[in-house]
């Protein structure tokens, strides 16, 4: 049934074309408000800037892939998420974003490196220890043909989901690898949701990224 609106989500899109920013966030537009969002599209980064409605929003969805921000834009994304309003996305458009931003780095938890071998079958399997979260309940592993993401996070992140990375004679590294493919984490009294999964919108549409996407949203928000 879909709820009357209550709250506000925001979604900013933009960055480069090959993550189809567009057509990747609309799959979650109508998802947004038949559970009683009011969603706005903004499709450049100005909105950041707006203190009094940027936080107004009780979700920020980022889907920019690569681009700059300024220091203006993401000291006002960054204060939105410090008082309560939600940050949530996935692949590139939020852990291949703004490279050269340490604040926006920091916010995010977590920067994409690499993903060896372009597109590659590979399993995403949920933290044993975290298998409860109630982004990831019910979840357990799945099987993938895209990106598999090598990002580099620290240590405040609450790891969700993993991937591995395992060595052949032709990788430089020597031994397996697990890398986070989905974690949340805690700024200020705002709530980030992180997925690296998501390179073609047809990749958000496997029924578990589908449904762990569309949770992360949810528990992002305010």
């Amino acid at each position: 049934m879909t709820q009357s609106p209550s709250r506000r989500a925001l979604v900013v899109r933009g960055g480069w074309d090959g993550h189809a920013p567009v057509e990747a966030t609309e799959r979650f537009v109508p998802f947004l408000s038949d559970h009683g969002f009011t969603v706005e599209v903004c499709e450049d980064l100005e909105m950041y800037v707006d203190a009094e409605k940027l936080s107004r929003n009780d979700l920020v969805v980022q889907c920019w892939t690569q681009g700059e921000i300024t220091e203006e834009q993401v000291t006002g994304l960054s204060n939105a998420v410090r008082s309560g309003t939600g940050l949530a996305g996935w692949h590139g458009g939020i852990v291949d974003a703004f490279r050269a931003s340490p604040e926006y780095l920091q916010l995010t938890g977590g920067q994409f490196a690499t993903h060896p071998g372009g597109f590659v079958d590979h399993e995403v399997f949920v933290a044993p220890e975290r298998a409860g979260h109630p982004i990831v309940a019910g979840l357990t592993s799945w099987s993938q043909h895209t990106e598999q993401y090598w990002s580099l996070t620290d240590g405040l992140n609450d790891v969700l989901a993993q991937t591995r990375f395992r060595p052949d004679e032709g990788t430089p590294w020597r031994q397996e690898f697990v890398a986070p493919a989905v974690w949340t984490r805690q700024w200020g009294k705002g709530r980030v949701f992180v997925s690296t999964i998501g390179h073609a919108p047809e990749d958000l549409d496997l029924a578990p990224v589908r449904t762990l996407t569309e949770r992360g949203l949810l528990w992002a928000s305010r």
